[in-house]
């Protein structure tokens, strides 16, 4: 950390580079809906979306102080 950078730069800094690319890969997920080059089931889909939307509410729930355990992830 620079010496000149305080807490709210650091995380501004931190924050909008790991917000981009959550959204970059979110966005790299969504070409794997592409029919014509993947095969998936709904259940697999289903797994997917579940997952993301348990984290990012474990996320969340750190923001506002609550202790959520994250968890891995397998189809």
């Amino acid at each position: 950390m620079n010496n000149e950078e305080n807490k709210n730069e650091r995380f501004k800094r931190l924050a909008e580079k790991r917000t981009r690319r959550v959204l970059n890969d979110l966005r790299v997920l969504s070409n794997l809906s592409n029919k014509g080059l993947y095969s998936y089931t709904s259940e697999q889909q289903r797994k997917i979306f579940g997952a993301i939307r348990d984290s990012l509410a474990n996320a969340e729930a750190r923001f506002k102080g609550e202790q959520k355990r994250g968890t891995e992830f397998k189809l």
